[in-house]
């Protein structure tokens, strides 16, 4: 031990400065707290017009409880969320606030992501059972992720896959359209595939998770949509094994929570015919740590990752790759899989997601 670094003199300025900022920490994940309490309850939306609001107005507007509401206005206007004019009573939410906590940004509404912190919170007293034991979280002791999930990749993914991401393959709107068998692994809800039944009556489109609860939400969803072009079925994708059977296959946010990610690409690669492109999307950071201080999600990437994406691959004994497994060790495992060419692409409204194209 250095006994001179051990009692080596406080700079002052720098511990202030740091307390400082874990104050804003303090107040910040609090806020996220209400953050996702106002959008499960509609305020933000009921709010977006930018219109002058008295609690009783918004009270009578959102049929909500009065005191509840009345404390969730004073958390936002603490935060600066919402104004308020005292003399008036009036509170409004700025357009320019509206714009990123609102439905009515389809693709950039931030208050879906508030949510992670209240569902990824009700699993902490298992999770530090992990870091004395090891093991992990299994799936089912997450309430509400998949609710979540499906919201954020109805954000980064469900709106654009048909008019943005289609086209970024070559010739593919065109199969597509004459009809063509499509994969998802690890489709969750199914929403990203229902866009593309839809808009693609005679292809055939098939979804396998490993969350029955999922699957099951798919289907009711797809059956009331009347899809008879898509299929979901319930798989652990760890041994699974399909040679030559589909012409599009898609992994999206889904690759690095599976318990073995390098058996499951290489069952992709296997699963893909002649002229077949697999689309992986998943998560747009780096594989060293250090390069991801600047990354805008950075630590919110680690700690969904250690309270979920890792946790649940170590519950089914496997290699808890997490959600910063990082383009690098991405691209790797893509090539040790069989694909030679991997391309990777960006899309302007996803800052989350990097978009890796492999065609076979």
């Amino acid at each position: 031990m250095c006994i001179a670094c051990a009692t080596s003199p406080l700079d002052a300025a720098r511990k202030d400065a740091f307390g400082d900022a874990l104050l804003a920490m303090l107040n910040g994940g609090m806020t996220c707290l209400m953050i996702s309490l106002g959008h499960r309850a509609g305020l933000f939306d009921a709010m977006a017009d930018g219109e002058p609001r008295t609690l009783a107005m918004l009270v009578d507007q959102t049929g909500l409880n009065e005191r509840y509401v009345r404390e969730w206005l004073g958390a936002m206007v603490a935060a600066r969320i919402i104004e308020r004019d005292p003399q008036t009573g009036m509170h409004r939410l700025p357009p320019e606030h509206a714009h990123w906590l609102s439905r009515n940004n389809p693709t950039g509404n931030m208050a879906v992501f508030a949510q992670y912190l209240a569902v990824l919170g009700s699993v902490e007293d298992d999770v530090l059972e992990c870091f004395r034991r090891g093991g992990g979280v299994p799936y089912a002791a997450f309430k509400r992720f998949h609710d979540v999930m499906a919201e954020d990749s109805g954000q980064a993914i469900v709106q654009t896959i048909v008019d943005q991401v289609v086209p970024r393959m070559p010739g593919l709107h065109e199969r597509l359209q004459a009809g063509i068998d499509v994969l998802d692994v690890g489709c969750g809800r199914g929403l990203a595939m229902m866009q593309l039944a839809a808009a693609y009556p005679r292809s055939r489109f098939t979804g396998y998770d490993l969350s029955e609860a999922a699957v099951a939400e798919a289907r009711r969803v797809a059956a009331e949509r009347g899809l008879s072009n898509i299929r979901f079925e319930q798989r652990d994708l760890t041994d699974w094994d399909e040679p030559a059977s589909y012409d599009w296959i898609t992994a999206l946010d889904a690759i690095h929570d599976q318990a073995r990610p390098d058996k499951v690409l290489a069952a992709i690669r296997r699963a893909l015919r002649p002229a077949g492109v697999f689309l992986m999307m998943d998560i747009d950071a780096s594989s060293e740590s250090v390069d991801n201080i600047d990354h805008p999600l950075g630590a919110m990437i680690y700690a969904i990752s250690c309270m979920h994406c890792m946790t649940v691959s170590l519950a089914q004994g496997g290699m808890g790759l997490g959600a910063a497994w990082g383009v690098q060790l991405a691209e790797r495992m893509l090539r040790e899989a069989g694909f030679e060419s991997v391309r990777i692409e960006r899309m302007a409204h996803d800052f989350q997601n990097a978009y890796f194209i492999m065609e076979t």
